[in-house]
């Protein structure tokens, strides 16, 4: 495998509740300072404060804060995503995220962190799903967490999870490093593979 991608590894982490006071948002914020700790450059994108409108394929790219998010998302090699579980579905505001994007998120890992007090199952598949259709990679598992008994007044009150989300942010690092690589190596060849299309 060609590694051509230099450190540090770009990483976009989704804080998807519009909650005020989101566990979501404090999970992702431990796993931003988690990964920078180790590197990485994170880009916290807050939905709550984005504000972003429902996607109308009509005219988003008219937005005026279209291609200012547009490159938050290019810039990105591993896509952390955020989301409480609602009625055993992706929030709204993730979904409707997901919605403005496609080919950007192509060849990239997608990593699944739910807040449910049902272990976020569906969720985790559902994100696995939109990961396939915009041929982006998943970490093969996800993380989930509940209110009050894992994360309570801004603070991760759980010792196993805040293990299994250091693995999970050491597993986001190394493994989204390899497909970083992997997908710059692409992007610059000339062998016959599914990131050809998109090549400059």
């Amino acid at each position: 495998m060609s590694r051509t991608v230099a450190p540090p590894l770009n990483v976009l982490a989704v804080a998807g509740s519009l909650k005020e006071h989101s566990v979501t948002r404090v999970v992702m914020r431990w796993l931003a300072a988690e990964l920078e700790g180790t590197g990485c450059t994170v880009d916290v994108l807050d939905l709550r404060a984005e504000n972003l409108p429902l996607f109308n394929p009509d005219n988003y790219r008219e937005l005026p804060a279209y291609p200012q998010l547009q490159q938050r998302v290019h810039k990105a090699d591993v896509i952390l995503l955020g989301s409480p579980d609602y009625h055993g579905s992706i929030g709204g505001a993730v979904k409707n995220f997901l919605d403005y994007y496609w080919q950007e998120f192509a060849g990239k890992l997608f990593v699944p962190v739910v807040a449910s007090h049902e272990k976020g199952l569906t969720v985790i598949d559902q994100i696995r799903t939109v990961a396939r259709q915009c041929y982006a990679w998943t970490l093969p598992y996800g993380v989930s967490f509940a209110e009050k008994t894992d994360v309570a007044e801004g603070q991760i009150i759980n010792a196993t999870l805040r293990q299994r989300l250091s693995m999970l942010a050491r597993d986001s690092r190394v493994y989204g490093t390899l497909l970083a690589c992997q997908r710059q190596a692409d992007l610059t060849g000339k062998e016959v593979c599914f990131m050809a299309k998109h090549r400059a």
